[in-house]
């Protein structure tokens, strides 16, 4: 099998991800299960030939830095198959990749199973909006739909800062620029000061690593800018804790103070397991009130999560009022919703 048919069978199978892995046989993820594509246990030669036959499809991408830091991460389009995106590694000695299916065209966030809510924070026109979760939860399909709502709505510049490239926007009435981190620029904080100067409506940022892009995106959304940025973190009390906890102690309050005034979303996202085999996203959504900007203000972090659990605001909700509506419509069973719940034995009882 060559690396053209894998991809083709990834695409037509809806897959999420590929693995090409020395010593086991290439596979790919659908709805959260691996299936492996046949029996042959690929040799670490020809993992290499897979791997350079994809660097060949990314526009003969140099392989260099792949063999000296034995990382490389970037993305390539087939035309009429689908958008990759690809994070290539040594493993043992061998070359190894897991690529990600990105499909050209971007489904509707109601396809998705994306809500309204989380779609109209794009209607903001300032301040810091955050959608977090862990890897592979769909974050960046969400910051996607929430970009292309934009686009179709309003006359913006729109800034993309993403590491790689996944979904390409089309200008419709906003105008988009998309960088690529290490291609068209050499960092997210070189790319997030110059974006400042590039008259910019909307800022997204693939991810915030550290306190210094952090800094910079809470600047850019203090002077009047939207800035859109994910996160590694699960609930609206731990993503705020990792954002103040990376600032220096002497730094922390201040930092507290200014997060409580640009802060306007946070949405936590995660994908359960569907009673049809397929996967479905659950949400939790915090809108920030004047009692929860007090609250951050006040480093009273903690007891923001009791408030989200107890809001029954349509823009305002737990990640276990979501799991419990899904039980509801019959889409994921009781013992699924349990295991993903932020509070297990609270929503046990509501079952």
């Amino acid at each position: 099998m060559n690396l053209t048919q894998l991809l083709e069978i990834a695409v037509k199978e809806r897959a999420s991800d590929i693995f090409i892995v020395a010593g086991l046989p290439a596979a790919y993820r659908k709805s959260g299960v691996l299936v492996h594509v046949d029996d042959h246990r690929m040799m670490p030669d020809e993992t290499e030939d897979f791997l350079k036959e994809i660097y060949h499809l990314s526009k003969d991408r140099n392989m260099h830095p792949l063999y000296l830091n034995g990382d490389d991460d970037f993305s390539f389009a087939i035309p009429g198959l689908s958008r990759f995106r690809v994070s290539a590694y040594k493993q043992r000695g061998a070359l190894s990749a897991v690529v990600r299916v990105i499909t050209f065209e971007l489904p509707s966030y109601e396809e998705l199973g994306i809500p309204r809510q989380i779609i109209e924070f794009g209607n903001l026109s300032k301040g810091l909006v955050l959608v977090t979760g862990p890897a592979g939860s769909g974050k960046s399909t969400t910051l996607a739909c929430v970009v292309d709502y934009i686009n179709r709505m309003f006359e913006k510049h729109i800034i993309t800062l993403e590491d790689p490239i996944e979904y390409l926007h089309s200008h419709k009435k906003s105008i988009v620029s998309q960088r690529e981190i290490n291609v068209d620029t050499a960092s997210y904080v070189t790319a997030l000061r110059a974006s400042l100067r590039q008259s910019p409506d909307v800022i997204l940022l693939g991810e915030m690593r550290d306190y210094e892009t952090i800094d910079v995106a809470m600047t850019a959304a203090e002077t009047g800018h939207l800035v859109i940025s994910t996160l590694h973190t699960l609930g609206s009390a731990n993503t705020i804790d990792r954002i103040i906890d990376v600032f220096p102690a002497n730094q922390q309050q201040q930092i507290s103070v200014q997060l409580s005034m640009v802060l306007q979303a946070v949405v936590s996202q995660q994908l359960v397991p569907a009673i049809d085999g397929d996967v479905i996203p659950v949400f939790e959504i915090m809108t920030v009130t004047p009692a929860i900007r007090n609250m951050i203000r006040e480093n009273k972090i903690p007891q923001i999560d009791g408030v989200v659990y107890s809001s029954n605001r349509e823009d305002m909700f737990s990640m276990d009022s979501n799991l419990l509506s899904l039980v509801r419509a019959n889409r994921i069973t009781a013992e699924t919703a349990i295991a993903y719940a932020s509070n297990p034995e609270m929503l046990k009882k509501k079952l």
